[in-house]
């Protein structure tokens, strides 16, 4: 009787895919595609294993492919830390080079194996049958990252694109790997290309202004850019800047540095951006001559920033004629972590509104000094530091300053989260430039439809008012509306 050991196991495969004694074929390239189509159908997974080459190592000469798992293993048992003992499988093809044809003839074939083959459902998991070898597949994959499509959720694209998971071709890891790969080409060459990207743009508008400064080992020390779009709007917003440098953008930890206004439409638009590899006073002036320079010396009203002690210093320096205010978003953000849990669930509502809701400077102050007696934190370091600052960010004390409203928690609130919804904090330099731009389109689009809209429909008066007549055809209709509600 045949012990199960002695079992041979054959898969019946198509003929035209099972290699034959004396085939020959042109290339090894064109050995191994045909033997692994066949290992395929018959399922199971091959591996190189031995080649002769000529003396002078020009030509290959033969070649064997066999079962992954061929072979004897030396260690057994618990010792072993995979669990892939090898199987002393037969099933091998091998090859020669004939020297008159130089085609490469099959001169080993043998098909039986003495273990069972994968089951059909989990032939796509075989590794020398999964891969994201599909040119088609890179550059969906890539594409779809560009519009920050997790790997996980392009995994399940292609799933429904081919009919099933196991249609794919690859498995999650293989999209994974292909990941890391594309970020390990770009690798030391992110200065390069982001100069590169730069020219493109000068190319393609003659407006965009850039300048970029490298240090001694030639990476990117700080650069700075804007683009017609963006120059543009400043001459009728400009009087309003929002400079915040708090967004974490990208793996290397470079400071991206956006200025922003915010248009009729109250829609917040970008001027221009720069990235700054550290936070130094000379930086930020360098930044602020390049971006005065760029928008024809005209110096904004008012300069809205997080509370940074080297950016205040450089915009005394380089904008003193500017009212400098920081953004209280930022400062309130900070409440949670600057009180211990108890007092910031008691209390904050009590310190939200008497910022936001005082009248005069008198009124904050007294309500503000009740709060803090109230709750016991008078003598809170930070509470102290940022009421000694209070005519720097709390409104009824800097109310008395143009700024459209770009002060207000909400403001600082839409742009963080617009940024967010674009970049990430493992972008690369140049993911990052094509991230951002998506953005700007968007942006772009947006004002466009505004446009549309004002231009196409006509704003609705309901008071017979000479006024609100007036009104609705020189106001946005969103400020129109807005006004109209105070007048009733």
């Amino acid at each position: 009787m045949e012990s199960e050991d002695d079992q041979v196991y054959i898969r019946q495969v198509k003929i035209e895919l099972k290699p034959r004694l004396h085939q020959d074929l042109e290339t090894i390239g064109d050995v191994a595609k045909f033997y692994n189509r066949y290992v395929k159908d018959a399922r199971f997974i091959t591996r190189s294993h031995t080649t002769t080459t000529s003396k002078d190592g020009t030509l290959l000469l033969r070649k064997k492919y066999v079962y992954y798992k061929e072979g004897n293993s030396k260690v057994e048992g618990e010792n072993r830390k995979k669990g892939l003992p090898k199987v002393a499988c037969d099933a091998r093809i091998a090859v020669v080079r004939k020297k008159e044809s130089r085609r490469y003839v099959v001169s080993v074939f043998v098909e039986g194996h003495n273990h069972p083959l994968t089951s059909p459902s989990r032939v796509h998991l075989l590794r020398s049958h999964r891969g994201l070898s599909k040119v088609n597949n890179k550059v969906l994959s890539e594409q779809l990252s560009l519009v920050n499509v997790h790997k996980h959720k392009q995994f399940d694209f292609f799933g429904v694109q081919a009919g099933g998971i196991e249609n794919i071709g690859c498995i999650q890891r293989n999209l994974y790997n292909y990941g890391r790969y594309c970020h390990q080409q770009k690798k030391g060459h992110d200065g390069d290309l982001l100069y590169m990207d730069f020219q493109n743009e000068k190319e393609k508008d003659s407006s965009f202004v850039y300048t970029i400064e490298s240090d001694e080992e030639d990476r990117v020390k700080r650069c700075f850019w804007a683009d017609s779009i963006s120059r543009r709007p400043y001459s009728f917003y400009g009087d309003v800047v929002i400079f915040d440098t708090t967004y974490n953008t990208n793996r290397y930890g470079v400071i991206f540095a956006p200025f922003t206004g915010v248009n009729n439409y109250e829609q917040s638009i970008i001027f221009g951006c720069a990235f700054l590899h550290d936070g130094t006073v000379d930086s930020f002036v360098w930044l602020f001559k390049k971006f005065l320079n760029v928008m024809s010396g005209n110096v904004p009203m008012m300069i809205i920033t997080d509370q940074y002690s080297a950016m205040t210093k450089a915009i005394s320096e380089a904008l003193p004629q500017s009212f400098h205010i920081y953004c209280s978003w930022h400062i309130l953000n900070k409440f949670s972590e600057k009180l211990d849990a108890i007092k910031y669930q008691n209390y904050y509502q009590d310190f939200h509104s008497c910022i936001w809701n005082s009248s005069s400077k008198e009124e904050f102050d007294s309500r503000w000094i009740e709060i803090t007696e109230k709750s016991g934190l008078s003598d809170n370091k930070w509470l102290q530091s940022i009421y000694e600052i209070r005519s720097s960010w709390i409104p009824s004390h800097v109310n008395h300053v143009f700024s459209t409203g770009m002060s207000s928690n909400q403001r600082a609130e839409s742009q963080n989260f617009f940024f967010k919804s674009y970049v990430s904090e493992w972008n690369s330099l140049v993911e990052f430039m094509v991230q951002f731009k998506r953005g700007l389109i968007h942006q772009h689009h947006n004002e466009l439809k505004e446009d549309h809209m004002n231009i196409d429909e006509k704003a609705k008066t309901v008071m017979s008012l000479d006024v609100e007549e007036h009104m609705a055809k020189v106001y946005t209709h969103k400020k129109f509306y807005k006004v109209q509600e105070q007048l009733r």
